[in-house]
């Protein structure tokens, strides 16, 4: 009888002394979702970041998740509101490089769980910094910007191709260095003959201060100004435009759709569904960067207790970088299919490295340019 006493409490103890991480009612989980402009439903990143709770939540329906929008895209702002609803969840999922500040909520808060997407948590000089309660994770955009830039120089009749961004943090300068280095890739190698069209007036200024070209919204929720850069590409006889500005995207996408034979290339996501035009559609492929499934994944650790912080960039090696190749949701030609996976191939393994913000390679000139 007493040995059974002492077995019972020491699982009491234990239950009681659990480590954080650890749910005991994991079906009672809250999540908070918070962006910044756009909200949860931009077709695109975030909403790529909320379906990951989402599948979350069909294994476990007795957790939660609120969608919190900061809307006007100030650093400041995104981080006070982090600040103000902390203590209301047990999850925050945190989307976007305006939250790399929220180092100091996290400490404050070690029994509460974040998951931070596109950059690193920074400390107060700016330093990155590796948290035990947190969860940051990074992706190489470059590499699916790099498939983008060879379906487009391989599928362009008129031979001019264009990026679109929507602010040159470095996730999207990734995205636009890898398009040109995917370009320059098909030229190169199958005698593509495609020019990058860039607008002066919508270049570029990464986080550095330094230009950085390309093409450049200025926003990622702004679809008028969107339409507006769409429409100066096509007047330039751009025919294949690859969209990475998040809702301003959806202008661009509708300066297409006005356009005759023009096509777009989807970001983050699948978005062959927002590319129908009539009875046709405007979508050539869609490359992606795989948060809701890495999502659901650090969501299970929370409730395995298996949630382990840190810093991880994520790509091609984890299936976290890709693009859509199926029939019905591209309109891409086999031939075409079959160059983009044998370059895809050679990035899984290292040979090819396009060039990305802050590693010293240029899309002219990076590593694996001169390997088929």
């Amino acid at each position: 009888m007493k040995k059974v006493l002492f077995t019972f409490l020491v699982g009491l103890i234990a239950l009681t002394i659990a480590p954080v991480g650890t749910f005991a009612a994991a079906d009672g989980l809250r999540i908070a979702i918070v962006t910044s402009p756009s909200d949860v439903r931009d077709g695109s990143f975030n909403e790529n970041n909320y379906n990951g709770v989402l599948a979350f939540l069909r294994d476990h329906p007795a957790a939660s998740v609120t969608p919190m929008q900061e809307k006007t895209g100030d650093v400041t702002a995104a981080l006070k509101l982090v600040d103000e609803i902390v203590a209301d969840y047990d999850v925050l999922l945190c989307c976007g490089f305006q939250f790399s500040g929220i180092t100091e909520t996290a400490l404050d808060n070690p029994e509460t769980h974040f998951i931070l997407v596109d950059t690193w948590p920074t400390d107060q000089a700016g330093s990155e910094v590796e948290i035990e309660n947190l969860y940051a994770m990074k992706f190489r955009e470059q590499e699916s910007g790099f498939l983008a830039g060879m379906a487009a120089a391989l599928c362009s009749k008129t031979k001019k191709v264009a990026v679109v961004n929507g602010i040159a943090y470095p996730p999207n300068v990734n995205y636009q260095y890898g398009f040109m280095s995917g370009v320059h890739y098909a030229n190169r190698h199958y005698g593509a003959g495609a020019e990058i069209i860039e607008l002066p007036s919508y270049s570029g200024t990464d986080v550095t201060g330094a230009s950085v070209g390309g093409n450049y919204v200025g926003s990622f929720s702004d679809m008028v100004n969107g339409k507006i850069v769409g429409q100066a590409l096509i007047r330039e006889g751009c025919d294949v435009i690859f969209v990475a500005a998040g809702g301003s995207g959806n202008g661009v996408f509708t300066a297409a759709k006005e356009a005759k034979g023009v096509y777009v290339i989807g970001c983050d996501v699948d978005q062959y569904n927002d590319g129908v035009n009539g009875d046709s559609n405007i979508i050539l492929t869609s490359v992606l960067k795989v948060m809701d499934m890495n999502d659901t994944r650090v969501l299970n650790e929370i409730v395995d207790g298996k949630f382990k912080g840190g810093n991880y960039l994520l790509g091609a090696d984890t299936n976290s970088t890709g693009y859509i190749k199926k029939e019905g949701r591209c309109q891409l030609p086999g031939d075409v299919i079959e160059k983009i996976d044998s370059a895809f191939a050679l990035m899984k393994s290292g040979v090819i490295v396009p060039a990305a913000f802050g590693n010293g390679m240029k899309p002219d000139s990076f590593t694996g340019l001169d390997t088929k």
